[in-house]
This record gives C-alpha cells, structure tokens and sequence, in this order.
C-alpha cells in the first residue's frame, strides 16, 4: 500500500494487499469491496463479452495495467459525498497519479487508478459518480487524463460497437483515471472542446482507421483547422 507524502490520509492499494488476509488496517473495513473490484477488472474488463461488439477484452489496458502492478485501488468513504467535494479530492489523486512511476513511456499508458466509493448510498451511486465525471471530464482531457465513470446504474452509456451493452457496470462504484491515448477517440466526438484537446495533442497521430470519424466530428461540431492545429 502506498500513502501520499503530503497527505497520509490519502492511500492507494495494490494488488498485493488484497491477496493476503491481513489487509492494511486503513481499508481492511472495505476490504471485500476492494476484491470485489480486483475480480471485476480480471474477470471482466480483461475478458470478452458476447454483447461487447467487437472482438478482444472489454477494456483494452486493464491487462497490461495488472500485469505491470500499475493497477492502483483508492477508497473515498461517505454515504453522499458531493461531485464538489470529490473534485477536491480527486484534484489530490490526479496529481498523484502523474506522479506514479513509469511517467514516460509506453508502459505509462496502462497506469490506473480507481477511486471506490464502498460507502455511497446506491439511490445516490449514479447521479453522484456521473456529474461527477462530467464536471471533470473537460479539465481532464484538456491534460491529455482520461476519467471514467463506473457504478451498477445500470449505467446510461452504451457501448461504441453496441449501443444496448452497458460496459461501465461495476460492483461497486468508483471513477477511473488514466492517461488518455490515440484510440480514444471515439470517447470525446460528443464534445468539441474534449474534441478539440484531443485533436491538438494527437493531430497527425490519430489512427487512421479513426481520422475519418475524427474529422467527421470536428465537422459537425464546428471546429475549424485554427481551431485543432
């Protein structure tokens, strides 16, 4: 388990502490919870689903993230905590987690954190975890950051191959944070400013199976070439 040096309140669990009995007393409490998430990512974000659309697992990095132990459980406790309060909070998660060996590099872009919440109340689970997400989503991906939203809902968004699967179920509800990357395109052709910070960090890097959509997107939403660089 790792504790942040500025705040020690703040910690961040790795795999390893939940395959032992003696979890770490800051999250032994909410430890079934947290295995819970652990067996979700395996089981589920790493393996194939009939009504996924596509071929390969439902969650392209969660794999590599477990295998390099860049896999990383964070627990906010509260039965009803704001999407204000929990900006603030995740304001201290975000910078901990550019902080987070590897920083550069290919291996980078499976680094995970997944921010629980074992205590919110489920009438409140979604419209918390949701406003949340769209709250942070624009500063997000402004710096290149990805966040996801996840809770049993079931979740309103469909899947990009199948818009009647919901792939952001989870047994518990958490948000997701990662590095955004070229493939994730198809996340941010709802929004022009999330289009935009997309468009001017990877512009010529998109992948070309996703440069006619992408350029499709920025026509519909307006965007001129000043715009995206």
């Amino acid at each position: 388990m790792l504790t942040h040096a500025r705040h020690p309140e703040h910690v961040l669990v790795e795999q390893r502490d939940l395959l032992t009995a003696d979890v770490p007393a800051p999250v032994a409490d909410v430890a079934a919870q947290l295995r819970a998430v652990l067996e979700w990512a395996r089981e589920y974000l790493c393996g194939p689903h009939p009504e996924l659309g596509r071929k390969g697992p439902v969650c392209p990095f969660a794999q590599g993230s477990l295998e390099r132990g860049t896999f990383f459980l964070a627990v906010h406790r509260g039965e009803a905590p704001t999407p204000e309060t929990l900006a603030e909070t995740l304001l201290i998660y975000r910078d901990w987690f550019r902080e987070l060996p590897p920083v550069t590099g290919p291996a980078a872009q499976f680094k995970t954190v997944l921010l629980t919440f074992p205590d919110l109340a489920p009438q409140w689970a979604q419209a918390v975890v949701d406003e949340t997400q769209a709250r942070l989503k624009p500063r997000y991906v402004a710096e290149g950051l990805m966040i996801g939203e996840f809770h049993a809902g079931p979740p309103d968004k469909g899947g990009l191959w199948n818009p009647d699967f919901r792939p952001l179920r989870s047994p518990v509800p958490l948000l997701a944070i990662r590095h955004m990357v070229a493939t994730d395109l198809p996340f941010l052709t709802d929004d022009a400013a999330a289009l935009r910070s997309y468009l001017q960090r990877f512009g010529t890097g998109t992948p070309a199976v996703l440069r006619q959509r992408a350029a499709a997107a920025a026509h519909r939403l307006g965007l001129t070439p000043e715009e995206i660089g």
